[in-house]
């Protein structure tokens, strides 16, 4: 009888822990998506094959495919402040990626094609025209691809502090399979999840990677990346397949193809930024580039004034 209790005590333990976990992650998924700061401006619904993709639009004109960053916490809030002045010139698409924002977020491996594929089947379907892309760090890269494969369906490109050539094109390693499985775990998965974009380490990317004066940032953009986070059926795929480098891709040869005209805008306070942007034009001499003084990942938030006389000076 004592040796029967010694095994049931642990394993009762052991099944509350697990249970006190999984209550602990639907708190902090229903608390993160309480205010529901996404919800307005309210959104078109285009059915793709693997999710609903949610996007906006505004304005007349030439279209214009905003694309944010491929981070679990991005979405097309980070267009806000210069979405409405976009529109007094162009037709505006905003975005939210699968996986991402109010985009659907299946249980899936997401990679560079899978995103090449939206892009090209959403231009098709939802926008039906040539168009203008701007597009955000490593989501520069999917673009890039994308028009390569597609080139009628892209014109101009402008990317905003896009990744190395060299960390876009990393593999994943011998233990992403292990690290991925360990993610994509319901309880202990999550839970690892739930920390790497609490609402504290997503204000610290804010003040220390996002904006280059942390006092500029505003609590309302932590909340919307915050809620972003937390949305969907399973917001973590994505970020298990970020982080295991399914989604980056080598883009020497098409970057290298591409005929058409790139522009680059770099945050002046972004690592090694100079490197960075001389080395796309290393391969493709046509590019053009600029650099916004007192910026960091993302100056259309920081700066959004600066942001929009360069997309004007170039497009």
């Amino acid at each position: 009888m004592q040796t029967k209790n010694k095994l049931i005590t642990p394993l009762l333990l052991s099944v509350s822990a697990v249970a006190a976990t999984a209550i602990i992650n639907k708190v902090i998924k229903i608390s993160a998506s309480s205010r529901k700061i996404l919800v307005k401006p309210e959104a078109h619904c285009y059915k793709w094959r693997l999710g609903t993709i949610h996007y906006t639009v505004s304005g007349s004109g030439k279209p214009l495919l905003l694309i944010h960053d491929l981070a679990p916490e991005s979405n097309s809030y980070e267009w806000n402040y210069i979405l409405h002045s976009l529109s007094e010139h162009y037709n505006v698409y905003s975005i939210d990626l699968l996986g991402c924002g109010r985009s659907e977020k299946p249980n899936i491996t997401y990679t560079n094609y899978l995103y090449v594929q939206l892009l090209s089947d959403f231009i098709r379907s939802e926008i039906g025209h040539r168009t203008d892309v701007i597009a955000t760090g490593a989501s520069s890269s999917i673009s890039i691809m994308a028009c390569s494969l597609n080139p009628e369906l892209f014109d101009r490109l402008l990317f905003i502090n896009p990744e190395s050539i060299l960390s876009s094109s990393q593999i994943p390693g011998k233990n992403a399979k292990f690290y991925k499985f360990i993610l994509d775990l319901p309880v202990l998965g999550t839970l690892l999840y739930n920390f790497a974009v609490s609402k504290k380490s997503i204000e610290e990317r804010f003040t220390k990677e996002y904006f280059y004066n942390p006092f500029s940032v505003r609590s309302s953009c932590i909340d919307a990346y915050y809620e972003s986070a937390h949305l969907g059926n399973s917001p973590k795929s994505v970020f298990a397949s970020v982080q295991c480098n399914y989604t980056k891709c080598n883009i020497l040869t098409a970057l290298k193809r591409i005929d058409n005209s790139i522009y680059l805008l770099g945050g002046s306070s972004v690592d090694d930024i100079e490197v960075i942007l001389s080395e796309y034009k290393l391969y493709n001499p046509a590019i053009e580039y600029a650099i916004i003084p007192n910026t960091k990942h993302l100056p259309q938030l920081e700066a959004p004034q600066e942001v929009l006389n360069a997309i004007y000076t170039f497009f």
